[in-house]
């Protein structure tokens, strides 16, 4: 009689044992899933996707000009403020003002110099082109960000040809940043992991051009119209 009590009692031990087993089982695997998703997210977050490994983003207070532009800001009644994605309409007035001078016509020193800081930048998250002008000083984008820069640069040859060609590209920079805040933050972190000084000319020049993508010095960019800057930017192309 005692056997045929205590037989059930081991079946119903080992039972138990097993279910334990069984979910002691459940709630590793479960738990490795878990980290394995934070885990994702945390790189998601750090910016560890894409070509650029174990970048985390800059904050976009360090890169993003703010106040009014030095020497031209209050004649052309503009401030880095007023280009942001939280207004847009004001956003598109801006990039107006800044393009005014752009059909006007330069004297050949003028023009010279010209095309030497034109040849210097480009607007590659809209177009693929090289630059924002050809060798022989046209227009080689039709953007409007490349109109705003095209004339900031004619306004500022005429009005103040005292401010050197580095000076001029240093406030394409600068307004370039604004057009596309999103992208120039992933930039200037990259920038930032390989030593490179984070001025406006390394981070919007053609300098650097492509080095968030792991490309440098003009690598065809067309390919990359697309989310890392249509995400953020700030005015059309």
């Amino acid at each position: 009689m005692e056997n045929n009590i205590e037989q059930p009692q081991m079946n119903n031990i080992k039972k138990n044992d097993f279910m334990f087993k069984v979910q002691i089982v459940i709630i590793t695997v479960l738990a490795l899933i878990v980290a394995y998703n934070l885990g994702r997210l945390y790189n998601v977050g750090s910016g560890v996707t894409g070509a650029v490994v174990g970048v985390s983003e800059i904050p976009a207070s360090e890169i993003i000009p703010t106040g009014v532009p030095p020497v031209y800001g209050k004649e052309l009644g503009i401030k880095y403020d007023d280009v942001s994605p939280n207004n847009p309409k004001l956003a598109d007035a801006t990039i107006n003002k800044l393009s005014e001078y752009e059909d006007k016509e330069l004297k050949s020193e003028l023009m010279n110099r010209y095309i030497k800081i034109g040849s210097s930048i480009s607007c590659e998250y809209c177009c693929g082109v090289d630059a924002i002008i050809f060798s022989n000083g046209q227009a080689a984008c039709g953007c409007a960000h490349s109109f705003a820069m095209r004339g900031l640069a004619k306004y500022l040859l005429i009005k103040h040809p005292d401010m050197a060609n580095d000076e001029i590209l240093n406030e394409f920079g600068k307004w370039k940043v604004l057009f596309f805040p999103g992208i120039h933050e992933k930039k200037a972190s990259v920038l930032k992991s390989k030593g490179i000084e984070l001025s406006y000319i390394n981070l919007a020049s053609n300098k650097y051009r492509g080095i968030e993508q792991g490309q440098t010095n003009g690598d065809d960019m067309s390919s990359h119209h697309s989310e890392d800057a249509g995400s953020s930017m700030v005015g059309g192309c």
